[in-house]
């Protein structure tokens, strides 16, 4: 049997939204200087990797990630891949989360109870989001042979809904997976099938603790 692709799947480094936990989905919030150092240490993490391809969401936060570890990579094709994008939090975009909750109380429950089934006023649903990121996923490798190694940097809410696929998790239970900033997955795609290998890997960060999760 040929070798699956492998993909490193990660989440771009710290922003000033992030650390002040405010809704970012769509709005463009560059790195902060906390989150270019987490960039530069997943770019070490990465550098033996194989890489052949480096796709990236259009948003500045993970194309500047992508584009400091494609600094250690320079031989190889940055891509912009526009449906890694983060997931359209419509009218909620922007706010504080704090404020949110207290504000949209109704909203929060219904986002509780039953997150699959929720539309941002204005914006996505995570089945949205899953469908248009796995479908990267499947277009993507397409261009590329077995045994190929590709890195994608994207964002929590894109990179939550890839994982609970290729995990076979309902999207109601995708508070199971965490996504912290820089975090490195590690996917295979053999065929049609997606499996994961390493879970949100942050030891590269911390080398003491979040050594990674054994999917």
């Amino acid at each position: 049997m040929a070798p699956p692709i492998r993909i490193l799947l990660i989440r771009h480094g710290e922003t000033e939204w992030n650390r002040l936990h405010r809704f970012q989905g769509r709005s463009d919030v560059p790195l902060n200087e906390m989150g270019i150092a987490q960039a530069r240490a997943l770019a070490g993490a990465v550098q033996s990797e194989p890489l052949v391809a480096i796709y990236s969401s259009p948003l500045s936060r993970a194309l500047e990630t992508a584009r400091i570890i494609h600094g250690l990579h320079p031989g190889i094709p940055l891509v912009i891949e526009g449906e890694l994008v983060e997931m359209d939090l419509g009218s909620f975009d922007g706010m504080d989360a704090g404020a949110w909750a207290s504000k949209h109380p109704d909203f929060l429950r219904a986002w509780q109870e039953d997150p699959a089934g929720v539309r941002m006023p204005g914006g996505e649903t995570l089945a949205e989001v899953q469908s248009r990121a796995v479908r990267a996923i499947h277009r993507v490798t397409r261009d590329h042979a077995p045994g190929d190694h590709l890195l994608l940097s994207s964002h929590n809410f894109v990179n939550l809904t890839i994982l609970c696929h290729a995990m076979e998790i309902p999207l109601s239970r995708f508070r199971k997976i965490r996504q912290g900033t820089a975090a490195l997955n590690r996917l295979w795609k053999q065929g049609d099938g997606l499996g994961v290998d390493v879970l949100d890997d942050r030891s590269h960060l911390q080398p003491s603790r979040n050594a990674g999760v054994k999917a």
